[in-house]
């Protein structure tokens, strides 16, 4: 479904990131692999190799909230691959804190990550997908976005701060070929999350969105 397409991941060293990689990657796509350490994007990439689909992945260490970082990392991408067809922004931070309790840099960060990353990962990819006519990205969204349950507060803000940018980014984009849509996986088994479901159920869902044909759904937010 996705042979030949070139597909960015953020957070790719754990959880849904490494198995939407491994997936991606048996379905055709080249991956670039995006996070802060090294050594689980080497253990997502020989995983990925593993597969046997002759993926070379493409590791690189990047901070999504660093404007610089992210402009090198997309920059590399395209020199390697010669284009970015797909986005995954899966990288998130999930700190508890009530709104009374969180420190301004405490909520700074989670935003950062969470949303600003997001943003900074889409603004540098728009301009290889709009040449290109184009792109699919998707955004890993929380029912705590709509819920805010309490104790998450910046995370929830986050999370609906992500869902609106999502929306926004389609209905800017669509006429370029662009689709933008969000998933919502519910509880899945990482390091933020002891208990949940395999990451591998859920990334039949990511690789039919990253696949979506011309004309199809975009500001939507799809959940599991």
């Amino acid at each position: 479904m996705l042979q030949g397409r070139v597909a960015i991941i953020t957070g790719a060293g754990t959880g849904l990131g490494r198995a939407a990689a491994i997936d991606f990657a048996r379905e055709g796509a080249n991956v670039v692999l995006l996070g802060r350490r090294l050594g689980k994007l080497e253990e997502t990439a020989a995983l990925v190799e593993q597969t046997g689909s002759g993926s070379k992945p493409l590791i690189m260490v990047c901070d999504i909230s660093d404007p610089a970082a992210v402009e090198a990392a997309v920059g590399q991408a395209i020199e390697v691959f010669g284009t970015v067809d797909i986005l995954v922004n899966n990288a998130a931070t999930l700190e508890p804190g009530r709104v009374i309790e969180l420190t301004a840099g405490e909520w700074a960060r989670q935003i950062s990550n969470n949303l600003t990353g997001p943003f900074l990962m889409t603004n540098a990819v728009l301009p290889v997908m709009r040449n290109e006519r184009y792109g699919r990205i998707i955004n890993i969204t929380s029912g705590l976005a709509l819920n805010g349950a309490g104790g998450y507060a910046a995370y929830s803000a986050s999370k609906a701060g992500l869902e609106s940018l999502t929306r926004t980014t389609a209905d800017e984009e669509q006429e370029h070929g662009i689709l933008v849509n969000a998933f919502n996986p519910g509880t899945i088994r990482s390091e933020m999350h002891a208990t949940g479901k395999d990451p591998h159920q859920v990334t039949a869902d990511l690789v039919r969105l990253a696949a979506l044909p011309v004309g199809g759904t975009t500001g939507s937010i799809v959940a599991y």
